[in-house]
């Protein structure tokens, strides 16, 4: 993740908040950017960066990648030399209860 002057003017505890609720929980942002279609794994860092504003370092991506598609939350297929990921209906539901539940939690702090 990139940090900026605000950033490292924050507290450690919302330093972890943050880090929890990017990083931390990677496969929230991996599975929104599915919703329209197939992804190239490659490509992620510098989606989620300009969606998102972080950007997770490679290798947790595919990390991720591959947990997601062993929980088949998400499968992939290969088109000429890449693979692509996309949602399972698994996968589409997982998402809206994340989602659901953060906006739950949001309301309750």
């Amino acid at each position: 993740m990139h940090m900026n002057d605000d950033d490292a003017k924050r507290s450690r505890p919302f330093r972890r908040l943050v880090d929890s609720l990017t990083t931390g929980n990677l496969w929230l942002y991996v599975l929104s950017l599915m919703r329209k279609g197939k992804v190239y794994a490659y490509a992620l860092p510098e989606s989620i960066e300009k969606k998102y504003r972080f950007r997770p370092n490679r290798v947790m991506i595919y990390v991720v990648l591959y947990k997601l598609e062993a929980e088949g939350l998400i499968a992939s297929a290969f088109e000429e030399r890449r693979k692509y990921y996309h949602l399972t209906k698994k996968g589409t539901d997982s998402l809206a209860r994340g989602k659901r539940y953060l906006a739950s939690l949001s309301k309750r702090l």
